[in-house]
């Protein structure tokens, strides 16, 4: 004969109250999180549409910009999907310029390229994670006269990372303009993430140009010939300016560009170009890499020129991953003299904080860890090591210039 325990009778009016507690409960938790996808979204929103001023340059002049379409029909473009395509690059100008002009201030990034990023990234990241470009603020005039102050200047040739877009890096090349440097950059069709030549077409990165696609040595496999076709981009660019030196139909650069004193920069894929390129190209007189892991025959080889290694703060990321980077970048570092090198680690720096990351809604920055540090900070200091190293090297300052660059409490001094 069965027996039934009394604590395990429960009333079905006792069930029913659990049931609609458990309810309550659950449909409260389903509100709260609507809730706060509502309030995630609006803040989204709102931040969009936010009026944005990039950092002001600390210079003395006024900031010129002006694009060229530079296009050589006898060599092909070493990466484009299918064989025939001409090597063709979007170069943008940032130059020292005159402060007597009516020039109109530039847009950060055009018109024409704002519609075709908008269009690859679709309706939700353009409207949800990043700026309205159209409310984002530069610096630059939209080609004014060069400045009359001196006959000549020096000229670096500046590089983004991966496949970024050039003009995300303005607020670095709008710094060096105002203190009398004409800063060259540039975009390449199939290989940056977009580009929109004068003729309207739209050419975006191809899924064999996009490392972060691979992993292990396929991904140092094409990142090796990215490196290599960006460090020939960057040879291509000099003799354009060359030919602008020699001829500009508008006068403007004509004998007023500085081709003996030529530095090269570059942020992750971009440093490792301008390691590259100036072990290739003898032109380069200095180089800094920022926060770029090497890739090529430099690491073997090495390089002659001064040269800036500027990091971020990689103290918390696997040994396993930082390890193999920082033996390639000492094998170059180590072998230089110790007058033409300067190592210089940033602590509490993300390896995106280099950017305009003003572009981005500051607080998803923030959790996604992207900037470490506070504001403008980062970029602030990272201006200020470039400048101050091309100035060494490139316009004879005297090297102890360089030495203020460990006053700043950032600066890590265990190296």
């Amino acid at each position: 004969m069965g027996s039934c325990f009394p604590s395990q009778l429960v009333a079905p009016g006792e069930n029913m109250r659990v049931l609609r507690r458990v309810g309550r409960i659950l449909t409260a938790i389903v509100i709260c999180t609507f809730a706060g996808i509502a309030i995630l979204l609006c803040g989204l929103w709102l931040d969009h549409h936010q009026e944005t001023n990039l950092l002001a340059p600390t210079g003395h002049y006024a900031v010129g910009r002006i694009t060229y379409d530079w296009r050589d029909p006898n060599q092909q473009e070493p990466l484009a999907p299918h064989a025939g395509v001409p090597h063709e690059i979007s170069a943008w100008i940032w130059y020292p310029a005159s402060a007597q002009t009516a020039a109109k201030p530039v847009d950060y990034f055009p018109l024409s390229w704002r519609n075709a990023l908008s269009q690859q990234r679709g309706w939700f990241l353009t409207n949800f994670l990043w700026r309205d470009f159209s409310r984002v603020h530069a610096h630059s005039l939209e080609a004014p006269p060069l400045a009359p102050e001196q006959q000549s200047y020096p000229v670096l040739l500046m590089r983004a990372g991966a496949a970024a877009e050039i003009a995300g890096y303005s607020s670095l090349a709008e710094d060096l303009a105002s203190h009398g440097y004409v800063v060259v950059g540039f975009d390449a069709p199939y290989r940056s993430t977009m580009v929109v030549l004068p003729d309207g077409r739209k050419i975006a990165r191809t899924s064999q140009n996009n490392a972060d696609l691979l992993s292990g040595n396929q991904q140092k496999q094409l990142g090796t010939l990215l490196v290599q076709a960006w460090s020939s981009d960057m040879s291509f660019a000099l003799d354009q300016l060359k030919q602008l030196n020699a001829s500009d139909p508008t006068d403007r650069f004509k004998g007023r560009l500085d081709l003996a004193r030529v530095g090269v920069f570059g942020h992750s894929l971009g440093g490792a170009t301008a390691l590259q390129f100036c072990h290739d190209d003898m032109q380069c007189k200095a180089g800094a890499d920022v926060d770029g892991a090497p890739l090529g025959t430099v690491i073997n080889e090495g390089i002659k020129q001064p040269f800036l290694f500027l990091l971020s703060d990689h103290s918390r990321e696997p040994k396993s991953e930082t390890t193999p980077v920082l033996a390639d970048l000492h094998s170059i570092y180590d072998r230089l003299p110790a007058d033409r090198r300067l190592w210089i680690e940033l602590k509490g720096a993300g390896h995106f904080g280099f950017t305009d990351l003003t572009v981005l809604p500051l607080h998803i920055a923030h959790l996604l860890n992207i900037v470490p540090m506070s504001d403008d900070r980062q970029v602030e200091i990272t201006r200020d090591c470039l400048r101050t190293f091309f100035d060494v090297y490139l316009r004879g300052a005297p090297p102890s210039a360089l030495s203020s660059l460990s006053t700043y409490p950032e600066v890590d001094h265990s190296h």
